[in-house]
């Protein structure tokens, strides 16, 4: 009798075990099947921004350089916004005064600067037939560097006794803030008016490594790449670079044969509007290669028709692949370090602007860079422009100098009456 009692409640012991085991089993079923559902609809918003606001990209590149100017400008903005709310958020704890206030007269003072800069350089004509225009850009770094120390005196009267530490931390903060984002951006824009394409390429091969590399990483990736950001792999950063290099091939063979794209941005004194009417430099001309002899037995082929530019296009593309995503990474410790998902919730899947063009600033310092370096040579309609600012009797002085220069060097006939000398 007492073995069947026994023997029963093992039975039943066992059937309890069990159900409780089934039953772990279904939520751990359930549990996964619903975080696959909530990862495909993170994918599936994703995918859908990322085709909306690739469609916005080439919707404002048709609208042509000033709408180009204007958007940088806005992300420029946001990005700013979104790295001082950060903090702002530690700082407003201690009701500690004008932080938000001086931060923004900063970025005016500093944005006053640069964009000043550019006005001089690029319109010229137009400062010139405007009397205020004048006055503005022959003092324009006056004028910057007085609007600077008004807010840096500002900054002095508004520090609280116990609260130093804190408060020159977020100063420093705010003009890293304006390094990173402002004169980022401020690259940008110089590298639109070299033409359209150095802007065009830059930024969508940063954009298809960043999905490239995510397709591979989501659908091959086994092997993790860098701690600051678990997600990563070396299957989605390879099969990135991969991508990366073919995309910018085809695409700079693409924009590489209209005007529109490859002439610089200049300014038409007569329309009051920008154009992009030129001759294209030699760089966006189809010239012939001969292949390496490797590659011509490999191939069979001996001669290549190319654009140079897609040979540049393949370095801004290795960058973008190799080192552009360190920009990333370096958000991401950002992040980690304040205890934040996303810079902000701006965009839904995707986070704050910031979020999405952490690697594009990094990737506007190298193509400006680049170009000074290998592609851009003496700009004669800036030469022009500086020359048309002088008074009219050193653009005079100007005139018969550099008419003897080319007299001397046989590229204009010498002056009536003139002997030539005889060997």
């Amino acid at each position: 009798m007492l073995q069947r009692d026994l023997w029963s409640t093992s039975l039943l012991e066992g059937a309890e075990g069990g159900a409780s085991a089934r039953s772990q089993i279904t939520m751990k079923c359930v549990s996964r099947y619903v975080f696959f559902l909530l990862r495909w609809k993170n994918y599936w918003i994703r995918g859908v921004l990322s085709l909306a606001m690739i469609s916005g990209f080439f919707l404002i590149i048709y609208m042509g350089p000033v709408a180009l100017i204007l958007i940088v400008m806005t992300v420029q903005i946001k990005c700013f916004h979104e790295i001082i709310t950060i903090g702002y958020r530690v700082y407003r704890s201690y009701e500690l005064p004008w932080f938000r206030t001086l931060s923004w007269y900063f970025l005016i003072c500093v944005n006053y600067f640069f964009y000043g800069e550019t006005v001089a350089d690029y319109f010229g004509a137009l400062v010139q037939r405007e009397e205020p225009l004048q006055f503005l850009a022959r003092y324009h770094r006056f004028i910057s560097f007085a609007l600077y120390l008004a807010g840096f005196c500002m900054f002095v009267l508004s520090l609280v006794k116990k609260h130093y530490r804190l408060q020159f931390y977020m100063f420093a903060w705010t003009h890293v803030t304006l390094l990173i984002v402002v004169t980022q951006s401020h690259l940008v824009i110089q590298n639109l008016f070299e033409g359209m394409i150095w802007f065009i390429v830059p930024i969508s091969i940063v954009i298809c490594n960043d999905i490239m590399a995510y397709l591979f990483g989501f659908f091959f990736g086994r092997t993790p790449l860098i701690k600051l950001s678990p997600k990563k792999t070396w299957e989605g950063f390879i099969g990135g670079f991969f991508s990366t290099v073919v995309f910018g091939f085809i695409l700079a063979y693409l924009l590489a044969q209209f005007q529109y794209f490859v002439c610089p941005v200049g300014f038409n004194s007569e329309t009051n509007g920008f154009t992009v009417e030129c001759e294209p430099s030699d760089i966006f001309v189809m010239q012939e290669y001969t292949l390496p002899a490797a590659v011509q037995n490999s191939l069979n082929w001996k001669n290549v028709n190319l654009y140079p530019f897609q040979i540049h296009s393949i370095f801004l593309s290795s960058f973008a692949s190799l080192i552009g995503p360190f920009g990333g990474f370096f958000a991401s410790g950002f992040k980690r370090a304040f205890k934040i998902k996303d810079f902000a919730s701006t965009i839904p899947g995707h986070g704050g602007i910031m979020d999405r063009f952490d690697c594009q600033y990094l990737m506007a310092t190298f193509v400006h860079v680049y170009i000074a370096s290998f592609i851009r040579g003496p700009n004669p309609s800036k030469v022009l422009q500086q020359l048309l600012m002088l008074q009219p009797e050193q653009q005079l002085s100007i005139f018969h100098t550099l008419h003897s220069h080319l007299r001397e060097r046989g590229m204009l006939p010498p002056a009536a009456g003139s002997t030539q000398p005889t060997e």
